[in-house]
């Protein structure tokens, strides 16, 4: 059974924060500090601040929009 996460990270560099939507939460975080995601790549680190589990693809990406 996969699992479904949304998750918060924030730039050490300015404080702004990103909301996504995964199934490998700490892969995701990594991808977004290596610079793969163009949107997060100019404010790399960045840090997880929050993450939260869900049942389906459906209820993480109806949470990510929240």
């Amino acid at each position: 059974m996969e699992h479904y996460y949304v998750y918060i990270i924030q730039s050490e560099v300015d404080g702004s924060f990103y909301k996504g939507f995964t199934t490998d939460y700490l892969k995701r975080l990594a991808a977004h500090n290596a610079g793969l995601f163009t949107y997060t790549s100019r404010k790399i680190p960045w840090k997880l601040v929050y993450v939260e589990e869900l049942p389906s693809t459906k209820e993480a990406l109806q949470k990510e929009w929240m």
